[in-house]
């Protein structure tokens, strides 16, 4: 009995992801009549999906939120002609062409060109607490929501250079900033660890986990009161008061189906060519915090979409026709 062969879809270009970069090379790459696919994956929206009230994206005067303001993205490239699939990736083959994906499905994608805009996760510390307060006292992003802690206590967690900035970010903004770090020193930047220890509001505790974040649960919603603490050394457990905790350990981009097939850092972040979203297979592109672990903001994530249709585009002007069907 033979086979059913998988449903095979073509397209002059392929976006994988759909967060503020796949989103928006969508609508240009649509715009300029090259009728995208894009494959939505795991977490359509990604982390704004996840984020409650947005106030730094430009052109809202009130917060915002963030599945609300996905949604609409995902509206917007629908409507200027944009095919959406919900599905997940599974395997990709740079090495052909036309490049191939295969999703989680079975169904196969062709394309001439590839946007890749996977996105990155936060890493988590997987304790008590810290998922079901996510947005309502935890988060993973002081650029994003510190604006929301004025004049409170906050704490962040880690060691290296993004807990540092965190917390001098949080600085400038919280009464009180207390970082604490699983070891007796920190390996950020010594210059970041001399700015840190010369702010007055600024605490560190060495030597200590965070082990659960405690919740005030006499509001309408459940809000982080205090994070539960255990000293690695001794064994002492405290309760530690704050009103936010920014979890800064580190991110993950989501590129493990592309190694061995792009040029990547030793973090796994997708290498472009700089001042380009170019990666180091001609008609690949990538966009969005898969080659962002510097600013990692939606505003960055859409622009770097953006500069990703617009080379693509150009990219298949100079691309002979091919019947992907043949």
């Amino acid at each position: 009995m033979s086979q059913t062969p998988p449903v095979t879809h073509q397209t002059r270009l392929l976006i994988l992801g759909a967060g503020p970069a796949g989103y928006t090379a969508a609508i240009y790459a649509a715009r300029a009549g090259l009728k995208p696919m894009v494959v939505a994956g795991l977490q359509p929206g990604g982390q704004l999906t996840i984020t409650t009230e947005v106030e730094n994206f430009p052109g809202f005067a009130e917060p915002i939120q963030g599945p609300w303001l996905m949604d609409q993205m995902q509206a917007q490239a629908a409507h200027v002609g944009a095919v959406i699939v919900q599905d997940v990736i599974t395997a990709v083959d740079l090495g052909r062409r036309p490049f191939r994906a295969t999703g989680d499905s079975g169904e196969v994608y062709e394309a001439e060109a590839l946007v890749i805009a996977t996105g990155a996760q936060a890493r988590w510390l997987g304790i008590p607490g810290e998922k079901e307060l996510s947005g309502f006292g935890v988060s993973a992003c002081a650029t994003c929501d510190g604006f929301f802690y004025r004049g409170k206590d906050v704490a962040v967690v880690g060691g290296g250079n993004s807990a540092t900035e965190e917390a001098l970010y949080l600085s400038n903004l919280a009464r009180h900033v207390t970082l604490i770090h699983r070891r007796d020193s920190l390996r950020s930047e010594k210059i970041l660890q001399a700015r840190l220890f010369e702010r007055p509001n600024v605490t560190v505790v060495w030597d200590t986990a965070v082990e659960e974040v405690l919740a005030d649960g006499s509001g309408r919603v459940p809000v982080a009161r205090a994070l539960g603490l255990r000293n690695l050394k001794t064994g002492l457990r405290t309760e530690l008061p704050v009103h936010g905790l920014f979890v800064a350990i580190g991110h993950d981009p989501a590129t493990a189906l592309f190694k061995g097939q792009l040029g990547m850092d030793e973090e796994g972040y997708i290498r472009t060519t700089p001042g380009t979203t170019q990666t180091s297979v001609p008609g690949v592109f990538a966009a969005g915090d898969v080659q962002d672990k510097v600013y990692r903001q939606a505003v960055t994530a859409a622009g770097t979409g953006c500069m990703a249709a617009l080379e693509a585009e150009k990219f298949l002007a100079h691309l002979p026709a091919v019947d992907l069907a043949a």
